[in-house]
């Protein structure tokens, strides 16, 4: 165990003792959360593939393949409601063996509506694992050591975007769209066993007061607090101008002029290696320039990079892409270790609804801005997502620490 971290006897149910040094710890960590999110992004690497197989408009595919995050969004409540009455454990490798099921299905869905019913399926079993862990990092570490932690998971979550895309693409490309999936339920399994490997079990922390009351309880004090109704509102705004770039621009890049093919798509995700190596130093940049100023540089390098979206060139292109990810996931980080830290009670339920705000910005993002692209084009997708990202930056003024 690192020398802040708290003693055995203060520690919630579930530390990681088998991972017990700092780096083998975030080492673990990262990859609980890569095998985790894995499956989030990756279908949208192989999305104009999918738009031909189901013979729909871009619009509707997007909103089909992001209909994880309704999932992830209704699944995030419900573990904010249990969350006191679920061993950790077990719930986050029941979570992501079970995710396995409908990544399995997904390579024969029939039709649109049960590719994103599937999908959907996929976001709850996400969504409950990533709550769960989400919550068990804020509870096993203490502060000084858990924003370092959250930074490892972040950091996890955007590899998951660049292997799971590049992936994705490489063996749609050479073996099918069914061959992808089919690999992805695999990776489901890994994550289920390293789970169980790495995370001690230890009984569920009841309560006395009913789930439904102590819920409302502990909402109310959550919401109670205009600082973190702040930080739920900033990760609805996040994951918005998120989705809605790397969703729609994949259809802007297999367009004239850029004309990029299936195969140099997956490579074109390369432009989240940057984050890889930005996203642990948010813990470091919050405590040394201000939590407020990080979060408003991190909007602003993504604003930056939205204006490039525009560009006829490739190369500004993905220049932009680059920064719109290093900001977005930078973002990401300082918020969802900020509401880790700010909640003083149940932080099972602040994760839960944190994590249903972020989510729920992804599914509105994928349709109000699919319906922006089908009917508008890009550059108006493009404005939609620069309002969004102005109204993250307000937002941030409220925001503590």
């Amino acid at each position: 165990m690192s020398r802040n971290a708290p003693s055995t006897e203060t520690l919630p149910a579930t530390a990681l003792p088998r991972a017990s040094g700092g780096r083998w710890r975030a080492i673990v960590v990262g990859l609980i959360a890569f095998l985790t999110l894995v499956d989030l992004f990756a279908a949208q690497a192989i999305l104009p593939s999918l738009t031909q197989r189901y013979g729909v408009s871009p619009g509707s595919m997007g909103l089909a393949v992001n209909a994880s995050t309704l999932g992830m969004a209704i699944s995030g409540l419900a573990v904010a409601l249990l969350a006191n009455r679920i061993d950790r454990r077990v719930g986050i490798v029941a979570s992501l063996a079970l995710l396995a099921v409908p990544t399995t299905l997904l390579a024969s869905a029939p039709d649109l509506a049960t590719f994103a019913a599937l999908r959907i399926v996929q976001g709850i079993c996400m969504a409950a694992a990533f709550t769960l862990t989400l919550a068990h990092l804020g509870e096993a570490f203490a502060p000084e050591d858990a924003a370092g932690v959250v930074a490892a998971y972040i950091t996890g979550n955007v590899l998951s975007n660049l292997v799971g895309r590049l992936m994705s693409a490489a063996i749609a490309d050479h073996l099918g769209i069914a061959a992808s999936f089919y690999m992805f339920a695999a990776l489901n399994i890994a994550g289920a066993a390293l789970a169980w490997v790495t995370i001690n079990r230890a009984p569920a922390m009841g309560s006395a007061m009913p789930a439904s009351n102590r819920m409302m309880s502990a909402w109310r004090a959550h919401l109670a607090r205009p600082e973190l109704r702040a930080a739920f509102a900033i990760g609805f705004c996040i994951l918005f101008a998120f989705i809605g770039t790397f969703t729609y621009v994949n259809f802007v890049l297999r367009q004239p002029p850029l004309s990029v093919g299936p195969m140099q798509l997956g490579l074109v995700y390369l432009v989240f290696l940057p984050s890889v190596l930005t996203t642990p130093l948010a813990g470091a940049a919050a405590a040394r320039y201000g939590l407020r100023e990080s979060m408003w540089s991190a909007l602003l390098v993504a604003a930056v990079g939205l204006a490039l979206l525009l560009a006829p060139r490739l190369d500004l292109v993905l220049t932009g892409l680059v920064l719109v990810g290093t900001g977005t996931f930078f973002a990401q980080a300082l918020a969802t270790g900020y509401v880790g830290r700010a909640a003083t009670v149940d932080r099972g339920a602040a994760s839960g609804m944190y994590l249903a705000s972020y989510f729920s910005g992804g599914l509105v993002g994928s349709a109000v801005l699919g319906q922006l692209f089908d009917w508008f084009g890009w550059p108006s997708c493009v404005a939609g997502i620069a309002v969004d990202l102005a109204l993250a930056a307000i937002l941030a003024a409220r925001l503590r620490g």
